[in-house]
């Protein structure tokens, strides 16, 4: 599996980056990364009555269609963001997905003892509160998935 570190903080190279690994890589991939300040919206979402356009103007924040569903989430550096790209596996339906690919971001939290749990179709919670959405994307024969780490 490639693993990528990446540093570049800009939303619209992020969201390009995830796009062009999907569609063009055959390898699996597991990738950290963050944004500055932006809105993020979900493929089918309606960017205008989503967010507060005078605001987001006026405050200069980055607006950023992603290739999967989902509600809208803001970023900032505050936020770690994960993604996995590996081969579609056969039969799997998107809650399988979702279990699969965050049972290690579970793990991991588990074993630094933040007793993080899956909840829901796509939702990380710590004591009932939730912290980390996840979402998934299909392109031919390969998955996305990548989540927030707030």
């Amino acid at each position: 599996m490639l693993y990528i570190n990446d540093t570049c903080t800009d939303p619209y190279w992020n969201l390009a980056a995830e796009e062009y690994l999907l569609k063009e890589l055959k390898e699996p991939v597991f990738r950290l990364w963050r944004n500055e300040s932006s809105i993020i919206i979900g493929q089918y979402q309606n960017a205008v009555a989503e967010i507060d356009t005078t605001y987001v103007k006026e405050n200069g924040i980055k607006v950023v269609r992603r290739l999967t569903g989902g509600g809208a989430v803001f970023h900032d550096l505050g936020n770690l963001n994960y993604t996995f790209i590996e081969e579609k596996t056969a039969g799997e339906d998107a809650s399988a997905m979702f279990k699969r690919f965050t049972a290690p971001i579970i793990e991991a939290l588990n074993a630094i003892g933040v007793k993080a749990y899956l909840h829901g179709r796509n939702d990380l919670l710590i004591d009932e509160k939730k912290f980390s959405g996840n979402a998934v994307c299909i392109h031919k024969n390969r998955t996305l998935q990548h989540g927030t780490l707030l």
